[in-house]
């Protein structure tokens, strides 16, 4: 018996999903995206312990959101090329500990640098990781990519609730404590490094319905994807920026409301994300993306018609499941366009598109300061549309062209 034999007979094959190892790197994520969460929530107390400007302060979240998205397509390749389950512990590491160094640094210099190596670890560990969840889902590729998803959402979420009232207690160097839950995460992976590095050789040998390997690459819907995906990133962060204040200054809510009303939004983007996984792996990857899509537009034009805080909170509902139901949908589609390229695929379509959707808001920021929140919010209602335009030319992954 060959030695990859061997290895086939560790782990469980291509067909059978090993949900305690997706379980645990779901786990991770949301460990190692806390360390994005936390950034924002720490500028307050850098400004006041620094005496930061708001330009100074602003650069530091450029620092870990450049670090952590623009690198993620060299992490991917560099996974492709030699396999490196390894980035998954050791970035790990890095996210936790660069921001909990930030909070000890005595410089502006120190405190930048230490934040942006937490982006070099938070972008090491998203390709690696969301590579192995490939390799150990089966035939339910988008529905545990969903899990994973979610974990990320949710670390990025509960990272200011960890760290504000830390900061409140000891001020900036209370953010050590941001280190121990990395490095005990880290250690668990470690632990079971052996089962995800065997994974990637029983995928290869126990092809199920999907070639992962030595496949025909499909770069032009790739390319036309990534468009999608950027500008599905550019609703999100539009609507995450904008919700609040429209809550307030159109509506006529509280701030309390906006918050309130933008929790409600996060809620069903978590759901949208987990449904939308679902239905692809029972219905397609395309018709998921097209139908989300097309939904969403006609729904952002109906929140924006409305004039009841009522009525807007329950409209936000589907239009969060809409915005999200393609999360994890395109990570996994992305992978199948390129089977020989997975860590790219996932640094491209987890990192670099989201980041240049969300370089967008300075330019929606503008326009509402010249033409109101409502104009602002119209013209990102469009953009649905023709993201839907461009999933609508997308082949899916595996059919004949």
């Amino acid at each position: 018996m060959s030695p990859l034999a061997n290895i086939a007979t560790e782990v469980p094959p291509a067909e059978t999903i090993d949900y305690k190892s997706i379980a645990m790197l779901s786990a991770a994520h949301l460990t190692d995206d806390i360390n994005q969460g936390v950034v924002p929530a720490m500028l307050p107390f850098f400004i006041a312990s620094n005496h930061l400007t708001y330009a100074a302060a602003a650069g530091l979240i450029l620092a870990q959101t450049l670090s952590s998205s623009v690198m993620q397509p060299l992490f991917g390749l560099l996974a492709d090329w030699r396999p490196s389950p390894w980035l998954i512990p050791v970035g790990l590491g890095f996210a936790g500990i660069g921001v909990a160094l930030s909070g000890l640094a005595p410089t502006y210099a120190l405190i930048f640098a230490a934040i942006a190596v937490s982006g070099l670890g938070i972008s090491a560990f998203h390709p690696e990781a969301a590579r192995r969840v490939r390799y150990l889902s089966g035939s339910r590729q988008a529905t545990t990519m969903s899990f994973f998803t979610v974990g990320g959402m949710a670390g990025f979420a509960i990272g200011p609730l960890i760290i504000t009232p830390v900061l409140i207690e000891f001020g900036t160097r209370g953010s050590i404590i941001l280190a121990l839950p990395v490095l005990l995460m880290a250690v668990a992976v470690t632990h079971q490094l052996p089962r995800l590095a065997a994974a990637h050789a029983s995928a290869s040998i126990e092809n199920g319905s999907r070639s992962l390997v030595d496949a025909p690459e499909q770069w032009g819907d790739f390319i036309r994807l990534t468009v999608v995906v950027i500008f599905r990133s550019m609703v999100f962060f539009g609507l995450n920026t904008f919700i609040p204040l429209y809550w307030s200054h159109v509506l006529g809510g509280t701030k309390s409301g906006g918050g309130f009303a933008l929790t409600t939004l996060l809620a069903a983007v978590t759901a949208g994300t987990l449904l939308g996984g679902r239905m692809a792996d029972r219905y397609g990857r395309k018709i998921v993306i097209v139908v989300s899509l097309a939904a969403l537009a006609p729904l952002m034009f109906c929140l924006l018609s409305l004039h009841s805080l009522i009525g807007a909170a329950l409209l936000l509902v589907p239009v969060g499941i809409a915005l999200s139901a393609s999360n994890s949908v395109v990570v996994v589609m992305a992978q199948e366009y390129l089977p020989n390229r997975v860590g790219l695929a996932a640094g491209v379509t987890l990192g670099l598109s989201m980041t240049i959707g969300g370089l967008m808001m300075p330019l929606f920021g503008s326009i509402a300061d010249h033409h109101g929140l409502r104009t602002a919010l119209l013209l990102l209602a469009l953009i649905p549309a023709l993201s839907c335009a461009v999933s609508m030319t997308l082949h899916e992954p595996g059919t004949p062209r």
